[in-house]
């Protein structure tokens, strides 16, 4: 993408976390945004940080509804005709292991972390095609990368996100939109705290220490994050990586395929002794 200003940008999930970070930086870019959450007074709360008051469509989205996409479809067509950026960040975590998983709770998160991106692509390219620069911005996860235990669910989503997503690149490769596939490592966000929680891969079980202690391990803001991704917008980059330990895990995934859960085990076993010896 040649530049930002005044491109019309559609972030999902902008009530908080990066998605609110992105809103307000683009907002310095004079973008004309529509802005989606499915919390509808996280939303009002973005629109209220953000540094000018231009072109602004707030719309509380579930993007797990194909309906609510197509109703925003009609709505943005009617407003401005075209879409110059997607970003699809909205998300949701569950993590317990898949022997206690419940189908409902595993088709949830499924609905909201991949065919809510499905969706944004799928009802939103039309209105891409329509722009002569135009990008998609997908959010997958380090855990696209690799497995790690109690998140199958979460891995599923995101691993389905990162093949949808490098195929689209394929795809559009001779048209002007561009396809950049996000992979965060840890983001200071709500993601813990808002998660359908019941076991951690280090052991935990209380949501609220669970919590406390992801946000002592995760190494970048939302802010940076949001940072991140659009210089890699501007490169037109089909990989961004966010994060040191982003970084970390690609380089650990390619050079040992194979062997890479044997280090993970290892770094979860410590962690649940070091946890025992706090709870004792």
């Amino acid at each position: 993408m040649q530049a930002l200003n005044n491109k019309i940008t559609l972030i999902t999930g902008a009530g908080s976390g990066i998605g609110r970070a992105l809103a307000i930086q683009l907002a310095n870019q004079d973008c004309k945004l529509i802005l989606t959450d499915i919390n509808n007074a996280a939303l009002q709360e973005t629109a209220t940080l953000l540094p000018n008051t231009g072109e602004l469509l707030l719309e509380t989205l579930d993007v797990a509804s194909l309906q609510q996409w197509e109703q925003l479809k009609a709505k943005t067509m009617a407003t401005y005709k075209h879409v110059d950026i997607l970003i699809n960040n909205a998300g949701v975590a569950l993590c317990q292991p898949f022997s206690d998983m419940s189908l409902e709770n595993l088709d949830w998160l499924m609905n909201v972390n991949f065919k809510g991106v499905v969706f944004g692509c799928k009802v939103f390219l039309p209105l891409l095609e329509k722009s002569p620069d135009a990008h998609i911005v997908n959010i997958s996860s380090v855990f696209g990368m690799i497995g790690v235990p109690t998140q199958s669910a979460y891995n599923a989503s995101k691993f389905a996100v990162r093949g949808l997503t490098e195929s689209l690149h394929q795809e559009l490769h001779e048209t002007p939109i561009n396809v950049s596939c996000i992979y965060p490592g840890g983001i200071k966000t709500n993601i813990v705290k808002n998660a359908r929680y019941f076991e951690g891969p280090d052991g935990i079980t209380n949501q609220q220490d669970a919590s406390s202690e992801f946000a002592n391990i995760a190494m970048t803001t939302a802010e940076k994050a949001a940072s991140t991704i659009l210089k890699g917008i501007l490169k037109n980059k089909k990989r961004i990586l966010i994060g040191p330990d982003a970084r970390a895990i690609d380089w650990m995934q390619r050079l040992l395929p194979n062997s890479y859960d044997k280090l993970l085990r290892l770094g979860l076993k410590g962690k649940q002794q070091r946890q025992r010896l706090k709870t004792t």
